[in-house]
């Protein structure tokens, strides 16, 4: 990467400009001044034919006189931009016209000046600006670059059977820009599934735009996603573009799609069909050009049939499904992605690299992992700092998971076992009140109290 870097920066360090004057005094005179940075490559021509004929050299601007012998500036300068429509030309000219300049902008020119003692320093001021746009072009180009390495396929960690099948999905996605809905428990990673297939098909040099419905005020989220037009409500002060547009040609991602209104829904499933939206409080008609990808932790076909979702938008949504499976049933993924985590935390925080002890391993397996991957990161992140050694201990894995139930279920055990801790629990919760908590657990109150006595709760 860093490689690229160094030769792009290389590629853009010398700058070639064309300058095309027929007073071959002036023409010396600016040619002199601008090579006075060794990095500037200039080359003198005294007429537009010569000029036209050296395009190949492939210059980075071309300073024009409005009068040559052959063609006027603006002739050759039409000639240019037919092979080469993003060439920076300036024109400079004899004598001031401001209808003449203001044609010769419409038409394309870069910028357009007097010739007097002032020109070679503007000629300069333009040469530093393209250069930095360039600089900050090339950063640009190696920062996406970089974003692509790292939602590469194989930084989504796994070998089981579930996570290949999730790659062969995710590799059919990448072939044409089917709308892919993806599905699974918060944390299991929907949107670095996303950010995956984004940034792996045809669409990654344009936007990756994500939006988090429920995130979003039920009153806002039209605005949020189509955009609004100043005035077009109180607070409005000015044009805001759209979630929709910002992500033309690339992707747009809704995240827990399952929690928009009826209402959106509607409008939503018209802008999907007529791929053509309309910012709140507008009159002009926007075509867009997005990929769509979705994902919910719902059942949407059961938000259908209770009438939570529209059907026809549930249909105009599915397209490639792609559900990922919780944590807990992706088996040893769990210690391959505990090992990255820890050498990923390790190299963040300048700290040598960890094991993973025996009974850690252990003690890492049987846990139910609600909250699924992202609850797995933060568990052996804590654990790292905890570990005084090169090794994680068991003692060095806490879990803290607000999910009662899934407490119950930290590790595999007899249905005995799992009573047990379901007593022991509504006795901690009512302050060991027995008679309550047989109430509440429809058992006698004489199991409580056999329990109780053989300290098996």
């Amino acid at each position: 990467m860093l490689n690229s870097h160094n030769l792009n920066f290389k590629k853009m360090s010398y700058f070639k400009l064309f300058i095309v004057e027929d007073d071959p005094f002036y023409g010396e005179l600016l040619k002199k001044h601008l090579q006075l940075n060794p990095d500037n490559e200039v080359f003198l021509f005294k007429n537009g034919k010569e000029c036209l004929d050296s395009l190949h050299l492939l210059p980075d601007l071309i300073s024009l006189d409005y009068r040559l012998p052959d063609f006027t500036g603006s002739e050759v300068m039409k000639k240019v931009h037919y092979d080469y429509p993003d060439l920076p030309v300036v024109i400079v000219s004899g004598q001031e016209d401001v209808k003449t300049a203001l044609d010769l902008l419409k038409e394309g020119a870069y910028d357009y000046f007097v010739k007097d003692n002032d020109t070679k320093d503007r000629l300069w001021n333009i040469i530093n600006k393209l250069r930095e746009k360039e600089k900050l072009k090339t950063e640009i180009d190696v920062l996406k670059e970089e974003v692509g390495v790292k939602y590469n396929f194989n930084n989504i960690k796994g070998n089981s059977p579930a996570i290949k099948k999730i790659f062969k999905l995710m590799d059919k996605a990448l072939k044409t820009s089917i709308t892919v809905s993806i599905t699974g428990e918060t944390g299991t990673g929907k949107e670095l599934v996303a950010k995956a297939i984004h940034y792996n098909s045809n669409r990654r040099k344009y936007p990756f735009v994500a939006v988090n419905v429920a995130a979003v005020p039920s009153e806002l989220i039209e605005s949020e996603m189509f955009g609004h037009e100043k005035g077009a409500f109180t607070g409005a002060a000015t044009r805001k573009i759209g979630k929709f547009e910002q992500a033309n040609k690339g992707t747009f991602f809704l995240d827990e799609i399952g929690e928009m209104d009826l209402n959106m829904q509607a409008k939503l499933l018209r802008v999907l069909q007529e791929k053509e939206l309309t910012r709140v409080g507008g009159n002009e008609v926007i075509a867009i050009d997005s990929r769509i990808l979705v994902s919910t932790n719902r059942n949407l076909a059961e938000e259908v049939r209770k009438g939570a979702f529209r059907e026809d938008l549930y249909y105009r949504l599915l397209g490639l499904p792609i559900d990922i499976p919780p944590l807990r049933s992706r088996g040893n993924d769990i210690i391959i992605l505990s090992k990255y985590f820890i050498d990923e935390f390790c190299k963040e925080n300048d700290l040598s690299s960890k094991k993973i002890s025996n009974d850690a391993h252990d003690k890492l397996i049987k846990y139910n992992y609600p909250g699924n991957v992202r609850e797995l990161k933060a568990v052996i992140e804590l654990a790292v700092v905890l570990s005084d050694g090169d090794e994680i201990l068991e003692n060095n894995i806490n879990f803290s998971s607000t999910d009662t139930v899934s407490n119950f279920l930290i590790e595999e055990c007899s249905l005995a076992e799992y009573n047990m801790r379901i007593i022991k629990y509504f006795l901690d919760k009512s302050d060991g009140n027995v008679v309550n908590t047989a109430k509440k657990l429809d058992i006698g109150k004489s199991t409580i109290y056999r329990m109780l006595k053989n300290k098996e709760v």
